[in-house]
């Protein structure tokens, strides 16, 4: 009986900790008081490898903080800020203040008005973009994504980045630690040897430790120069040209920029750069005047655990209030918070055009059904949903009627909104915007309607595993 009464206690001790400190995020709470029921023994253990906020690990938090004054006073002067409506370049912003504030507040990089931007919607077309783009570097390549392979196209990437270190430009890769646990030793070696310098943003056995093994860098970054960025859904793997005979055609976009947002994108970086190696890099040769007369706007949206505010929540939150005509989201994971699944039904309500497409072939299982739990309800609501029948849609994008594109690595769930760092470009340019919308209706004619009255007559047993899936989501 006294062994009963222990274990009962220290069960109930761990649930209590679970939820003191999950008090202001109910979902979490709720998924972690699961788990801690189905495997009571090592709840408490899970939560501490996986459920820790980032934010109070001081040191952690030290480290996030590079030279920001420095690199400001290296930016300043160079990008033209927007802080008018009239200045957006876009029409469709007159009566939009308060959306502009919103953009505007969101993080320490402002909206800049002297951008150009192309939209790479095939995987082909991006890589030849990028690797051109980094064979004319002549200062540095800095590049920084979630899951970068050994294959054929790593190989690709790596001959680049090893030609130009030997010529003498500062070549600096940074992955995740998980996201590219699987990347060889020779490989990162091989790089190493040449002059490249390589680091891994919270590798699995340092995050286990620290308790940070949740929170994964999902940003996919290229900077050339100063000058030139890319940034979108794209990593760098032989998948992402449909290599992968489970998965087949892989959509995806990426985005091409010049101007005022690089020097932003820049700064992301840097200062993932500077957690990952403890090396702190600022000079003014990393932010050069640029020679772009393009005349886009473009607001680059960071996000993390990191972050004061959820960034990338609250940016999609704003534009689907501010829609009056459409919105339209690509997805591969549609996980969304409670905040973000009433304004896609007050949307709805006001007679906007909703319509979010997700794959039909899934590359997780357990995601993919948590994603289809949330369906019936929006539904009903009014939402139009799609499954992408020709490949694996991977593409994140969103379009908020004329008013913004947004383009990047944060897919439509809690995860991304909460726990990955993050990064968006948002576009407010109309020819941007446009091109955007034009993607997403061509996605639309490779992907099937999801019948709500089809939908609502699946398995009580599907139902059943959706339900436990959902329970699990905020986790996921």
């Amino acid at each position: 009986m006294k062994v009963l009464a222990i274990i009962l206690v220290l069960f109930i001790v761990q649930l209590a900790v679970i939820l003191l400190l999950e008090f202001r995020r109910p979902q979490r709470a709720v998924a972690w008081m699961f788990l801690t029921f189905c495997c009571p023994p090592l709840g408490l253990l899970f939560y501490y490898a996986l459920g820790r906020d980032f934010r109070r690990k001081s040191s952690l938090s030290r480290k996030c903080i590079t030279r920001q004054p420095e690199i400001h006073a290296h930016v300043s002067g160079k990008s033209r800020v927007v802080k008018k409506l009239e200045e957006c370049g876009n029409p469709e912003f007159a009566q939009q203040r308060e959306l502009l504030s919103l953009l505007s507040g969101l993080s320490k990089s402002p909206i800049t008005g002297c951008n150009t931007t192309r939209l790479l919607s095939s995987t082909e077309e991006a890589y030849t973009s990028m690797l051109e783009a980094m064979e004319e570097a002549r200062e540095h390549i800095h590049m920084e994504f979630y899951i970068f392979r050994d294959d054929e196209i790593g190989d690709r990437f790596q001959d680049v980045m090893i030609r130009k270190a030997r010529q003498g430009v500062k070549v600096r890769l940074l992955c995740d630690g998980m996201g590219s646990h699987a990347l060889s030793r020779r490989y990162i070696q091989t790089l190493r040897r040449a002059g490249v310098e390589v680091h891994f943003f919270l590798p699995p056995l340092l995050s286990l430790l620290e308790g940070r093994f949740n929170y994964r860098n999902h940003r996919k970054l290229l900077i050339i120069d100063g000058l030139v960025g890319f940034t979108g859904g794209m990593n760098v793997g032989d998948e992402y040209l449909g290599r992968d005979p489970k998965i087949g055609y892989w959509r995806d976009t990426q985005l091409r920029l010049e101007g005022d947002a690089v020097y932003f994108i820049q700064y992301v970086f840097l200062k993932d750069w500077k957690l990952a190696s403890g090396e702190g890099v600022s000079h003014p040769r990393l932010f050069p005047v640029h020679a772009c007369a393009g005349e886009e706007s473009v607001k680059i949206v960071p996000s993390g655990p990191d972050g004061q505010m959820d960034a990338s929540q609250e940016m999609y939150f704003g534009a689907l209030c501010a829609a009056k005509s459409r919105i339209w989201i690509s997805t591969p994971y549609f996980i969304p918070d409670p905040a973000i699944c009433r304004a896609l039904k007050s949307a709805v309500l006001k007679g906007v055009d909703v319509r979010i497409v997700i794959p039909a072939k899934p590359d997780n299982w357990v995601v993919y059904y948590a994603s289809l739990s949330y369906l019936e309800n929006l539904q009903d609501a009014g939402v139009k949903f799609y499954r992408y029948t020709k490949g694996f849609m991977h593409a994140k994008i969103m379009v908020a009627d004329e008013l913004l594109a947004a383009v990047g690595s944060v897919n439509l769930d809690m995860r991304s909104f909460y726990s990955n760092f993050e990064l968006t470009a948002v576009l407010l340019d109309l020819k941007a915007i446009s091109a955007v919308a034009d993607g997403f209706q061509r996605d639309l004619k490779h992907s099937e309607f999801i019948n709500p009255e089809q939908f609502r007559e699946r398995g009580r047993l599907v139902k059943l595993g959706e339900g436990i899936c959902q329970l699990l989501s905020p986790l996921l």
